[in-house]
């Protein structure tokens, strides 16, 4: 658990197509305040999707 005087903090990205698989990452919460999306391999249906943070 991140503390309140560290910038950064431990999210979840979440499969938004299946909605079960998620990767967790770190981000610098004062730089990028908006909700972070990437493309990562979800193995369940075996290509890569978009996951977007979930708080």
């Amino acid at each position: 658990m991140a503390k309140k005087s560290e910038a950064r903090e431990i999210i979840r990205v979440v499969c938004t197509e299946d909605g079960k698989n998620y990767y967790t990452t770190t981000k610098n919460k004062r730089n990028t305040t908006e909700r972070l999306e990437v493309m990562k391999y979800n193995p369940r249906l075996r290509k890569h999707t978009l996951h977007r943070e979930k708080k």
